[in-house]
C-alpha cells in the first residue's frame, strides 16, 4: 500500500497506454522480403504458428521491448520526462524481457507478470539496406489490455495520456481507451493519440473519428494514416478536415518533414538531415515523444515540431527503436531546450 501511495503522489508528463512488445529485430534484402512473401513497409498481424518460419529466417537478430507507445514513452525519458507506461506482458521470458528493458530505460511501468493467458507479443521486424522496416506482429496478451489494467493512480497523476491506436482491435481494449480519455477529461489533462497504421485506421475509421472528434486534444499520424482517417488520397483535403475538427494534429511525411496543423495555422516542419537512413522502426514514436515533450513544456508548437524531427532522426540513423544518444543532450547541442 506504500508503494500505490508513492506512485500517486509522483507527478508524471505522461503516461503511455498501449501494446507491450518485444521488438525482434534484423537486416535483411529485398529478396528475402519477397520469398516470404511480405509487403515491404507494412505492419500485418500474425498468428503464433507463424513466428517461427519468420524467426528462422532472420540473421543477426536483437531483442528489445518495443511497441509504439513504448517507445514514444522510451524517447520522453531520454529527453528527461517523468513517464510511466500501461500495457499487459504474460508470465514468460518474453515478459521478463519487456519488464526489465522498460525499466531501465527510465519508464514506470508496474504491470504484473500475468499467467495462465496468451504469451507476450512480439513483433518480428526485417530492416532491408535502405532503412524500410517490414512488421510481423503477433499481439499474444496485449490487445487483451481492459479497463480492469488502467492503473488510475498513473492516470491522475500524468498531465497527458497518451494512446495508441494499434491496440484498437479488441473492444475491451478501445473500451479502456475510452474509460481513460473520460478519466484523463475529469481531471483536466489532455489526451493524445496516435493513429499507429493505415490498416489499422481503415480498420477502426468510425471508431478513430469519434475518438478524435469527441476525445482527443493532439492527434498523430502520417500522410497515409490521415488520408485513410478521412477517405481520401488527397492531402491538402485531409488536413482542411482535420484543422476542422479543431484538434492540435501533428502529421509526419518522411524526408518532407512535418505539419503542425491548428486551426489557426499550419507550420511546416523541415526534417532533420541524416547522414544515412538505416532503420525507419519507431520514427514516428520517436517524434511524437520530441513534440509531446515539448507540448508538456508549453513550448510553442514549432519548437514541439522540431524536437519531434530531432528525435526521429536520431532513430533513423541506428538499428532499433531506442535512442543511443541522450536525445536531451542533442537537443540542448541543437539550441532546442535550455
Amino acid at each position: 500500500m506504500a508503494a500505490q501511495a508513492d506512485q500517486a503522489s509522483q507527478a508524471f508528463d505522461v503516461v503511455g497506454i498501449g501494446n507491450a512488445i518485444v521488438d525482434v529485430i534484423a537486416r535483411c534484402d529485398d529478396a528475402l522480403l519477397a520469398r516470404l512473401g511480405l509487403d515491404k513497409g507494412h505492419m500485418r498481424l500474425i498468428e503464433e504458428d507463424e513466428i517461427a518460419p519468420l524467426y528462422e529466417a532472420m540473421t543477426s537478430a536483437i531483442e528489445v521491448s518495443g511497441g509504439s507507445a513504448a517507445n514514444t514513452m522510451v524517447g520522453l525519458a531520454s529527453l528527461g520526462a517523468d513517464v510511466a507506461f500501461i500495457g499487459k506482458v504474460a508470465d514468460d521470458e518474453f515478459g521478463r524481457i519487456f519488464r526489465h528493458d522498460i525499466r531501465a530505460a527510465g519508464v514506470t511501468f508496474n504491470a504484473p507478470l500475468e499467467a495462465g493467458h496468451e504469451p507476450t507479443a512480439r513483433s518480428l521486424i526485417f530492416v532491408t539496406p535502405d532503412g524500410e522496416r517490414t512488421m510481423n506482429t503477433f499481439l499474444g496478451i496485449s490487445p487483451h489490455l481492459n479497463s480492469g489494467n488502467l492503473d488510475k493512480g498513473l492516470i491522475a497523476a500524468a498531465q497527458i495520456v497518451y494512446l495508441e491506436g494499434y491496440l484498437f482491435d479488441r473492444a475491451d481494449a478501445r473500451r479502456a481507451f475510452h474509460e481513460a480519455a473520460a478519466l484523463a477529461a475529469e481531471g483536466g489533462q489532455a489526451v493524445a493519440l496516435s493513429l499507429s497504421d493505415a490498416f489499422c485506421v481503415e480498420r477502426h475509421r468510425a471508431a478513430f473519428c469519434e475518438l478524435v472528434r469527441d476525445k482527443v486534444d493532439l492527434l498523430f499520424a502520417n500522410e497515409e494514416e490521415i488520408m485513410t482517417l478521412y477517405e481520401t488520397s488527397d492531402f491538402d483535403a485531409a488536413f482542411a478536415r482535420l484543422r476542422a475538427e479543431g484538434t492540435l494534429g501533428a502529421v509526419t511525411r518522411g524526408a518532407k518533414g512535418s505539419l503542425v496543423i491548428t486551426p489557426e495555422e499550419v507550420l511546416e516542419i523541415p526534417a532533420e538531415p541524416v547522414a544515412r537512413v538505416v532503420d525507419t522502426t519507431g520514427a514516428g514514436d520517436l517524434y511524437a515523444a520530441g513534440f509531446l515533450f515539448g507540448y508538456v513544456k508549453g513550448l510553442p508548437h514549432g519548437q514541439c515540431g522540431r524536437l519531434g524531427a530531432l528525435a526521429a532522426a536520431e532513430i533513423i540513423s541506428h538499428m532499433g527503436a531506442r535512442p543511443e544518444t541522450s536525445l536531451l543532450a542533442l537537443a540542448r547541442e541543437k539550441g532546442l531546450l535550455a
